[in-house]
């Protein structure tokens, strides 16, 4: 069974860098479009960030852009989403994601990672 697994969550200071890593065990035909959702306590899960196998990135999260950024590794079908500058409102439980055919901030991706806890404290 085609599996997305998360790596790289944890605990960091404000203003610190954290990257989270996504690989992809097995393949599935198609789903090559990945993406990074994050669910903060008591609010609404949220889309961050998309890449598509060509490259083309879409960053939904207002609040993160200039700050987050996703890349992939086709060669081991990994995704990452690189952190920076990370403020007290960032913390969150941030999901990977695949889907077919294009990039969307909606939550119809047919894999989740099983998720990964960030937080922000000093």
């Amino acid at each position: 069974q085609w599996q997305l697994v998360e790596s790289g969550g944890g605990v960091v200071q404000p203003g610190g860098p954290l990257r989270l890593s996504c690989a992809a065990s097995g393949y599935t035909l198609n789903y090559d479009i990945r993406g990074w959702f994050r669910q903060a306590p008591g609010k609404e899960r949220e889309g961050v960030a998309c890449i598509s196998m060509s490259g083309g990135i879409f960053n939904y999260a207002d609040s993160t852009k200039g700050r987050f950024t996703i890349s992939r590794d086709k060669a081991t079908n990994t995704v990452y989403l690189q952190m920076n500058s990370l403020k007290p409102e960032d913390p969150a439980v941030y999901y990977c994601t695949a889907r077919r055919y294009s990039c969307s901030p909606s939550m119809e991706y047919e894999y989740w990672g099983q998720g990964s806890q960030v937080t922000v404290s000093s």
